[in-house]
């Protein structure tokens, strides 16, 4: 009980900040019960608010996703979106405001039960869960998902690696598609099918939050066909798949075998969920506009040549909501790709980038704050500093030559940057690093991807990385939930490097910065925990491996047939597809 009560005080700690930081703009006029909607209503309210049930609510994104197999993805959209379809062990509590970073039971009946020290968290499932066939959900269905989310990159590449870093002999297990033995790994128990226990290395603080994760949403073991589960996911939420087409979208219906009173969290307000893939970024919008689509997928909001429109028009602004997302926009620099190896070369370019002209690139201050830290402000963990401060935010050339010379490249140096092909801001941000840098000699080559195989094709892959000389990677990143570890650790800790592909791009293994992130999360004292995160942002900024760019906001469009419609900071600010409902 203790241990719960120290996990919760970070959740409201995360949510104060929040409230100071993110909600500024909004306005509670106009938001619940159906009145008149305003600009921001939805950062603090539920918009367009209802229970009726029925309607199709329609998705669209302008590439794939990374995969919607809930063991096998890492975009944060994907983890909101497959909530229709996969509960887990528990969940961040779909309500307006800071009330949606509470984590609340799902599949539990209630939250994890800590030992005294931290390293063993216990679960007892609610009774009545079933399958969409049928069959009863146990906890060797959760733990078949954790086993084969976890440890079989050889077929599931996407996803975070903590159950492997954390679990006891989770470095040694092979994973269930290796490992025939039925046991499977011995750290997570199953001693009825109703109790799941977990037994990691050292204390974890903050495992409630990791529970939240679409890696502990069940799958039963005869149904798992590795990669190819995607075509064919067993339902345990209130929709089921009716289709799926790879590269193309899916659709979704009512699951029968849902029992609304063992869930208390999802209304499940639509009759039928369609999405789309590949659809134009600028189609997307507009479709937005016309009434035609309820939301974009991707949640990142409208797009650069929507977003004059909907700012200017008032009959669109007040459609809008814009929210800080909890992500950081960030340059990684590779240390294994030449010149970046070198300190010094990545403190060039630290120095040297105008990061007045990249938010301008971005789409201005609707769009992101300038960062200063890989953290934003709404992380709990946070702490303000700036360790390559210049005038204006627009670089220091002076500083950046001095930096240039101490590394052996007087002259400057060529690099390639890679930045996602169907992000136009990315793109724009990826030019604007270009022209700035070009002031110091640095010359850059941008090369773009696809954002479905970003990371575990090309930017997140070693191999490639190393082959192809891809030493600067724009990316970004938001919490996989609200503390510093969830935000640092999978970006920073070498544990996180994986050959098949993964989002520490920058490759970062430095000793002192692992055992500063492992420290913290064994941390039992939740202001000790805290500050801890704060110094290690400081300590990735000393190492330069990584140059913040952007506290991102998404500038978001409801339109009129959506229902139910609020932000999620638990999600990186995009609205919550599980309360949404719509009337067409």
């Amino acid at each position: 009980m203790k241990r719960r009560t120290t996990t919760a005080a970070v959740a409201v700690a995360a949510a104060v900040a929040l409230g100071v930081t993110a909600c500024g703009g909004g306005s509670k006029s106009g938001g619940g019960g159906g009145g008149k909607a305003v600009a921001d209503a939805a950062l603090t309210t539920i918009v367009n608010k209802s229970d009726k049930k029925g309607g199709t609510l329609s998705l669209a994104l302008a590439d794939v996703p990374d995969s919607l197999d809930p063991g096998n993805t890492y975009y944060g959209w994907v983890q909101n979106f497959s909530r229709l379809y996969g509960r887990t062990l528990t969940m961040f509590k779909p309500a307006p405001g800071k009330e949606g970073l509470q984590v609340v039971p799902d599949l539990a009946e209630n939250l994890g039960k800590p030992s005294d020290d931290a390293k063993t968290w216990t679960y007892r499932l609610r009774q009545g869960l079933k399958f969409e066939d049928g069959s009863p959900i146990t906890s060797k269905d959760i733990k078949y998902a954790v086993e084969r989310s976890n440890f079989a990159p050889e077929a599931l590449s996407n996803g975070p690696t903590y159950f492997k870093a954390k679990l006891v002999d989770g470095d040694k297990y092979q994973g269930p598609y290796k490992d025939k033995s039925p046991e499977g790994i011995k750290s997570i128990e199953t001693p009825d099918d109703q109790t799941i226990v977990f037994h990691f290395k050292e204390a974890f603080a903050d495992f409630d939050y990791l529970a939240t994760f679409s890696q502990t949403a069940p799958v039963p073991r005869a149904a798992d066909k590795g990669a190819d589960y995607v075509k064919h996911i067993v339902s345990s939420g209130p929709y089921k798949f009716s289709s799926y087409e790879d590269g193309k979208g899916a659709a979704l219906v009512r699951n029968p075998q849902w029992d609304p009173k063992t869930d208390p969290n999802r209304p499940a307000l639509p009759d039928k969920v369609e999405i789309k893939f590949k659809i134009n970024q600028v189609t997307v919008d507009n479709n937005l506009l016309n009434g035609s689509l309820t939301v974009d997928a991707y949640g990142r909001g409208v797009g650069t040549q929507a977003q004059p429109k909907v700012l200017q028009d008032p009959k669109y602004k007040k459609q809008t909501d814009d929210s800080y997302s909890s992500a950081t926009d960030y340059l990684a620099l590779n240390v294994h790709v030449k010149p970046f190896d070198n300190i010094e070369c990545r403190k060039a370019v630290q120095w040297g980038i105008d990061r007045a002209s990249v938010q301008t690139a971005r789409g201005g201050s609707t769009k992101g704050d300038i960062a200063t830290t890989l953290l934003p402000p709404t992380v709990n963990g946070y702490a303000k500093f700036d360790l390559y401060p210049s005038e204006g935010s627009k670089g220091d050339v002076a500083k950046a030559k001095e930096a240039l010379a101490k590394c052996g490249q007087p002259n400057g140096f060529s690099a390639n940057l890679t930045a996602r092909s169907d992000r136009d801001y990315e793109v724009a941000m990826a030019t604007a690093i270009q022209q700035s840098l070009a002031r110091i000699g640095i010359k850059i080559n941008i090369q773009q991807f696809p954002t479905g195989k970003y990371f575990t094709n090309f930017a997140g892959v070693p191999d490639y990385v190393h082959s192809h000389d891809l030493g600067m990677i724009l990316t970004g990143w938001g919490p996989d939930w609200p503390t510093g570890f969830g935000f640092l650790d999978q970006i920073a800790n070498g544990s996180a490097i994986k050959p098949s592909g993964g989002n520490n791009v920058q490759e970062l293994d430095d000793p002192k910065i692992n055992q500063a992130l492992n420290d913290g999360i064994k941390n039992t004292d939740a202001a000790a925990r805290t500050k801890a995160w704060g110094d290690v942002d400081r300590m990735i900024a000393e190492n330069a491996s990584a140059v913040p760019l952007s506290y991102a906001k998404n500038l978001l469009f409801r339109p009129e047939n959506a229902t139910n419609v609020t932000v999620t900071q638990a999600y990186l600010g995009m609205y919550d597809y599980v309360l949404m409902g719509s009337n067409k």
